[in-house]
């Protein structure tokens, strides 16, 4: 029968002098005392029921929260995504009527690719440091501010006259954008353990997939539109994007829930800043508050970070074939993205603007169906992430290759297969890639850790996308121009060139993973804090940094 016990010492195969290294380390924690039903392990049940009932307590929990963290991300993801990526569908929208972005502003195309990549320079720049502050704020108020700016950019490109404009406002939302996906992805952390969390990356970037579809498919629509109240096509898709990405922005200070705090404790005093920010009601409350505390207690307990905690994770060695392989993934991910309509138009130049747009739809149809096979497998196999990274990547490569070399000039559709491959394979890499960041580095390095690793790997790995936007495709003039079958044909095998990069670095990961950490699998579990940290240190070592440089860097567990 059930035993009711006190949640203060529902603590789980946690021995006493672990609770007292954790009572002394946070003197100041205190849960109001109240009951709940656990099953106890002296009797018949045993005591792997008891653990079959703390899981199915866990998972009822991130239902919950999945219902409120992941539908509100899944929509800012959509809208943010499609205010980024629409210029790309605005250098082909209304070209019969000169009412393209390119003859409306009188750019060439290198002038748009330069626009393009200067979104990525400042994305690169700013990611880090837009990342460590959503660590000292309220995230969820970050967050707002993120995509309020974003709409608000967004809204302002329907006005742009000339080609400064264009390179001004692309600066500015590069900016504003930045710490969005690693923000994201730090956020996810406060409330799932990392071993979760790749499923759950993979939901939310899939409105990354279906906004490239829907924009394709409505930029139809808004080609219609032309000339309406003096605004063109592409003008008309800026502004309504903007304005409803605006709205959401605030309705996020409602509907996100801030950082967790430990049951029975008071929430932390606001600034007087924050006094002017509504209050979000919590993500849980009662037993499942208390049951998700026994679980994450330190994300709960997290200390403030130090300039020598942000050192250690710039030292830690498995931050750099991580990036390394973010690096080829997204930048082969925002080439197509990008220029979908461009190579689509180099396999059939009779093709009209609204066939071009519709054509690309199912490009990222089969992005979202990867997404949605492959990713609660690498959960589910999280041992084996390289694998899971790997295949569908060597597929991108297979589709380049077929874009490049198939077909004839009689029927080149068997090219535009190999844009549905390379979207499938496309699917799966960036969650898979994030996924394994935090991972690797909330064990090794807590909160700063997977705040800091997240935002490098998300930002100097876009320097792949500053490589695709800028210098290839309508950055790269002989290739353009190249008549044919060749047009586009030396960008496509540079794309192949740095996914093989991404590969060798992900097997470089794995066989460092299994052979300098290898030893440590299945240290003691007994003295991690919370029931996700056991699982996470069973899952793979704490250690590789060295004994000494551990020490000096407070790090030593």
């Amino acid at each position: 029968m059930p035993l009711s016990v006190s949640t203060s010492n529902l603590s789980p195969r946690i021995s006493p002098s672990s609770q007292k290294r954790l009572k002394a380390r946070h003197p100041r924690t205190t849960l109001t005392p109240r009951t709940t039903a656990w099953p106890t392990s002296n009797e018949s049940t045993g005591d792997s029921h008891l653990q079959e009932t703390l899981q199915s307590q866990n998972l009822t929990c991130n239902r919950k929260l999945d219902r409120r963290i992941i539908s509100a991300f899944w929509i800012l993801y959509f809208l943010c995504s499609a205010i980024r990526s629409n210029v790309g569908l605005a250098q082909t929208m209304n070209t019969d009527t000169g009412h393209d972005l390119g003859s409306v502003l009188n750019l060439t195309r290198h002038q748009i690719s330069t626009g393009l990549a200067l979104f990525y320079v400042c994305y690169v720049i700013f990611d880090l440091p837009s990342n460590l502050i959503m660590t000292r704020l309220s995230p969820h108020v970050w967050m707002s501010r993120i995509v309020i700016s974003v709409g608000l950019i967004g809204s302002c490109l329907a006005a742009m006259k000339a080609a400064w404009s264009f390179y001004l406002l692309r600066l500015l939302l590069g900016i504003v954008t930045a710490g969005m996906w690693p923000g994201m992805t730090y956020y996810l952390t406060l409330f799932y353990p990392p071993s979760r969390i790749g499923k759950r990356i993979g939901q939310y970037f899939t409105a990354s997939q279906v906004s490239a579809a829907v924009v394709g498919l409505v930029s139809a629509g808004f080609q219609k539109m032309d000339g309406a109240h003096g605004l063109v096509g592409f003008q008309w898709m800026f502004l309504v994007y903007g304005v409803i990405t605006v709205a959401l922005g605030f309705a996020l200070l409602w509907w996100l829930p801030d950082r967790p705090t430990p049951p029975g404790e008071p929430a932390p005093k606001r600034t007087w800043l924050m006094r002017w920010v509504p209050a979000t009601a919590p993500a849980l409350k009662g037993a499942d508050a208390v049951v998700h505390y026994h679980d994450l207690k330190r994300v709960y307990h997290s200390n403030a970070w130090t300039l020598r905690d942000l050192l250690a994770v710039f030292l830690d060695w498995r931050l750099y074939p991580l990036l390394v392989m973010y690096f080829g993934v997204v930048g082969v991910g925002i080439g197509v993205q990008l220029y979908a309509n461009l190579i689509i138009k180099a396999i059939d130049p009779t093709l009209s603007d609204v066939s071009l747009s519709l054509l690309t739809a199912p490009i990222w149809i089969m992005d979202l169906i990867a997404i949605l096979l492959v990713t609660p497998l690498s959960d589910r196999f999280h041992r084996h992430r390289a694998i899971f990274f790997s295949i569908p990547v060597l597929l991108q490569m297979l589709g380049l290759l077929l874009t490049t070399y198939a077909g004839t000039d009689a029927n080149p559709w068997p090219r535009y297969g190999g844009l549905l491959i390379v979207g499938f394979g496309l699917g799966p890499t960036v969650p898979i890639t994030m996924t394994w960041t935090t991972e690797i580095f909330q064990p090794r390095h807590g909160e700063v850790g997977v705040a800091a690793a997240s935002a490098v790997v998300s930002g100097l790995g876009n320097l792949g996308s500053i490589l695709t936007t800028y210098a290839l495709y309508s950055g790269w003039k002989s290739d353009y121009e190249a008549p044919g079958r060749e047009k586009y044909r030396k960008s496509n095998l540079v794309m192949i060139g740095i996914l093989a990069g991404s590969i060798l670095s992900a097997a470089l990961m794995e066989v460092l993973l299994r052979f300098v950490d290898g030893r440590y699998r299945g240290d003691d579990a007994g003295g991690a804090v919370d029931g996700a940290g056991r699982r996470e240190v069973r899952q793979r070592g704490l250690h590789g940094l060295g004994a000494g440089v551990r020490r000096w860097l407070r790090l030593g567990r």
